[in-house]
């Protein structure tokens, strides 16, 4: 006959118990709270991309099951409220501290790891795995430690893990939706971790005595009144604006000269240059005032869409260099069109400003252009979805007879991987595309299904040519470029684009032939 047999744990009063499930609720939110703002701190460094999520959720469910190995063995050592309270409460801490070093900790991985040409998905792993992984697993070791403290008996042992494990969901619910919705947009990435370990260090303080519900709360709630201050070095200029927006970290840099550059994410890249009385930049931008005319030489753009178009360099050049086109300046973070608005003059005669994400744009757009322009890139990647068929099939659609896109194609330098494989998936839609290599990581695509070549150009450039005469030097410059596109390369579909692993396999190609 058997006979029941009671766990060596006192049975716990009904507070405690109260407490233990709170405790959970918060932990849970905390743990999956922490995993947006994870993501989000390694976007102005490594991009938002596919790779970067997958290395931030993988290292918080190792982090985790790891947690709960540590925790069930903590449970047994030390079957107190105290001791699972000591336990959220390091978590806490370390969770605060982790907004204070990620910048300088990122700003000298990423400079390490340039130097051997790793890309965002070694880089990413090495940021996630030593800003969150420790606290994480504290957080997970939570669970089994709850459950230890919570079970009398064997006959209740499934409904009360079953229970805890439902609230602790629940708090992960929350926890996603406080971060992502209300904490990073309005208190931004760093306050989002401070908020969520002040929540840790009150309920972990619940266990510790009354001396620790006011003193270690507010010892962590004092960091969020610190300034946020400048998140990066410069490199020359003065930072006159920035802000870290609902997408990226994003500032304006002032050169002594009076030019500004809009500067996002790790500051790397520029996306928008002003300077005072100039329309010209000297720089890629300027070939999209005149790559056009390679289809259509006779008349200007009657209308042009910017799809990325940022602080507005090239929607403030067409509107100064030909006023009578209707400019659509689409750009999915809203904040770039203020800042451009207010420190790069970006205003025309006819420009109309759009806050949306370029394909959901195009597709429920009710009218066509005679040029469509992508500039989207979030360093160093193009989102996916517009490299693909299907999204040059609806930029097919949404342009007028004989009209234009153009492409621009970050890349690193001596590096065409991506501009093959760009070019073989437009070559699909369109009947003609041609290159312009006018950088080192800049190479412009156009794709049209008119005649169009760089003798085209020369005559919209020539004495009697419909440019400008401002622009005539610089589409003479394009002319001397323009070519066919580059063979090779693999067609990308919506389902089938991997431009993450591409771009990495091109840095790191390129780091090998440098280093022979």
């Amino acid at each position: 006959m058997l006979q029941e047999i009671d766990l060596p744990v006192p049975t716990a009063p009904r507070r405690s118990l109260v407490s233990i499930e709170v405790l959970a609720f918060v932990v849970g939110a905390a743990s999956l709270g922490a995993e947006i703002a994870a993501a989000r701190l390694m976007a102005p460094w490594f991009g938002a991309s596919t790779i970067v999520w997958a290395n931030t959720i993988a290292t918080v469910l190792v982090a985790l099951s790891v947690g709960y190995f540590v925790g069930g063995r903590l449970a047994d050592r030390d079957p107190t409220p105290a001791g699972l309270s000591k336990v959220v409460l390091v978590a806490a801490v370390l969770l605060a501290i982790v907004p204070f070093v990620a910048g300088p900790f990122l700003r000298i991985s990423v400079d390490a790891l340039d130097s051997v040409s790793a890309g965002a998905f070694v880089g990413s792993l090495v940021g996630v795995l030593v800003l969150i992984a420790v606290p994480v697993m504290l957080l997970g070791a939570v669970a089994p430690y709850a459950v230890r403290l919570s079970v009398t008996t064997v006959e209740e042992a499934g409904r009360v893990a079953g229970r805890l494990y439902a609230i602790s969901t629940l708090g992960s619910l929350a926890g996603v939706f406080l971060a992502a919705l209300v904490l990073v947009p309005f208190a931004g990435t760093r306050r989002t971790f401070l908020c969520f370990a002040v929540a840790l260090a009150l309920v972990a303080a619940l266990g510790l005595g009354r001396r620790w519900v006011i003193v270690m709360p507010l010892v962590l709630a004092s960091l969020i009144a610190i300034p946020v201050g400048t998140l990066k070095a410069t490199g020359g200029g003065k930072v006159i604006w920035e802000r870290e927006t609902e997408y990226q970290y994003a500032r304006v840099v002032q050169d002594p000269s009076g030019e500004r550059r809009l500067e996002l994410n790790e500051g790397q890249a520029v996306h928008s240059v002003y300077t005072p009385g100039q329309w010209l930049t000297g720089n890629y931008w300027d070939e999209m005032l005149v790559l056009p005319f390679a289809a259509q030489p006779t008349r200007a753009p009657r209308s042009v869409a910017i799809l990325g178009n940022a602080a507005g360099t090239t929607a403030r050049a067409y509107g100064h260099f030909f006023p009578g086109t209707r400019v659509d300046g689409v750009e999915i973070d809203g904040e770039l069109s203020t800042v451009g608005r207010e420190l790069f003059d970006l205003r025309g005669p006819d420009l109309h400003l759009h806050t949306a994400d370029a394909r959901p744009f195009l597709r429920q757009a009710k009218r066509r252009w005679d040029v469509i322009i992508v500039d989207a890139y979030r360093q160093p990647y193009i989102p996916f979805y517009l490299s693909t068929t299907e999204f040059f099939s609806l930029v097919r659609k949404r342009l007028n007879p004989g009209g234009t896109v153009i492409v621009n194609v970050g890349h690193p330098e001596k590096s065409d991987r991506l501009e093959k494989v760009l070019s073989a998936t437009m070559s699909r839609v369109f009947k003609t595309v041609l290159r312009d290599p006018s950088q080192q990581v800049n190479t412009m695509l156009v794709g049209t299904s008119a005649p169009a070549s760089a003798t085209v150009l020369a005559a919209a450039a020539g004495p009697d040519g419909a440019l400008p005469p401002l622009l005539r030097a610089t589409a003479q410059a394009t002319v001397s470029r323009l070519a066919p596109r580059l063979r090779g390369g693999r067609v990308y579909t919506d389902d089938v684009a991997p431009v993450e692993w591409l771009i990495d396999a091109s840095i790191v190609q390129v780091a090998a032939d440098g280093g022979r």
